[in-house]
């Protein structure tokens, strides 16, 4: 089987681009508007509801700013809630900002 038959359809399917992504478009102005002037913050959180695209945005964004896979770090709130959880992020984020 090819690798794409394998992949679950929320990764074959997620959206490469801004322009890609359907019915938030306020969030992709600010976020658009943030990489035209060249003007970040230096965390974003993206919160909301199942499925309404935070991965993706997130993804986008640290992609049009510059940020290589290797410099993002996605922590699922749901998953990494035990102090135990947060220590051991904290020991494997060893990064400088950009």
């Amino acid at each position: 089987m090819k690798e794409s038959q394998n992949l679950a359809l929320y990764r074959k399917y997620r959206p490469k681009n801004f322009e890609d992504i359907i019915g938030q478009d306020d969030v992709i102005n600010v976020l658009k508007g943030s990489v035209k002037n060249g003007k970040f913050s230096h965390s974003y959180l993206f919160a909301g509801s199942r499925g309404t695209g935070k991965t993706s945005m997130a993804r986008i964004f640290s992609s049009a700013i510059g940020c290589s896979p290797n410099d993002l770090s996605e922590i699922d709130a749901a998953s990494n809630r035990g102090i135990d959880d947060v220590r051991a992020i904290r020991e494997s984020v060893n990064s400088l900002p950009f």
